[in-house]
């Protein structure tokens, strides 16, 4: 990966309301508690990794965030207003306000790349046809796929699909971003090139970003917090900005984040 992308990025400025906040939250299947007691915030302008080992509930806990899983306890707030309180029509405006990048892009085979793009805006909005196809052309040249918008997905490699991904959760612009693992299946070329473009839209686009990720090069490269579930004691046992917690956090989040240690992370000089 590229050494620039080691320095730690400027922190969330301090004393902004926060864009999400999750209050007591307990993630169960029936009687089979996944995580409980979470209580975090998403602070404006930051980019937000979401880890621990296999089956913590890292992808569930996304998808409590996004509106698709109904929590058995507690709130996720944007805002004053509770995501599984409001009433549709609120409900659909807060969806409308964050764009989603599922983990293997789930882009629709039947559509070319331009109109899986457009799909959000023509569903969500009533945005003539002409500046629909404007806005996703404009939102694939952000990501770097400037001559695709008629290809089909099956045509694109993993990292294309998932830049698309990404264009097509940015179609209604919105300043929260959640991406499942962008990372995942990718040689460490085109993973590098994906943390530059998420590094991209939160440095000059202001994008706030939540990833959920286990790939130690992308948390220490973009994240300036990591939030650890821990799968044994079913609930979060750290959070903070990744470097300190591979120093000073608790035992097995320390494992976690030294794993590969053959080939760490390089830490920033004193100046």
């Amino acid at each position: 990966m590229n050494e620039h992308l080691h320095a730690q990025p400027a922190p969330p400025q301090p004393g902004a309301e926060p864009l999400v906040r999750v209050e007591n939250l307990t993630m169960a299947f029936g009687s089979n508690v996944i995580q409980r007691d979470l209580n975090f915030e998403i602070a404006p302008g930051e980019v937000l990794a979401l880890a621990g080992g296999s089956g913590c509930g890292k992808s569930t806990l996304l998808r409590h965030l996004i509106g698709l899983q109904v929590p058995a306890k507690g709130r996720v707030l944007y805002g004053a207003r509770d995501l599984y309180a409001v009433d549709d029509k609120e409900k659909a405006a807060l969806l409308r306000s964050f764009g989603v990048m599922f983990q293997a892009g789930a882009l629709w085979s039947s559509m070319t790349v331009g109109e899986n793009v457009m799909l959000p805006m023509q569903v969500l909005t009533d945005m003539e046809p002409e500046r629909r196809e404007q806005e996703a052309r404009f939102k694939l040249a952000l990501v770097g796929l400037a001559g695709s918008f008629e290809a089909e997905p099956a045509t694109l490699s993993g990292g294309m699909r998932k830049r698309a991904a990404i264009a097509r959760a940015l179609a209604l612009n919105p300043q929260l971003l959640f991406l499942d693992e962008p990372s995942a299946g990718l040689d460490p070329l085109t993973s590098a090139h994906l943390d530059e473009l998420i590094m991209h839209l939160r440095d000059d686009l202001g994008t706030t970003v939540v990833m959920v990720s286990h790939e130690l090069e992308s948390i220490f490269a973009l994240a300036d917090r990591l939030l650890f579930l821990d799968a044994q004691s079913k609930t979060m046992t750290a959070l903070g900005p990744p470097k300190a917690l591979r120093q000073d956090g608790p035992e097995e989040v320390q494992r976690f984040l030294r794993r590969g240690a053959a080939a760490p992370v390089k830490e920033e000089t004193p100046s």
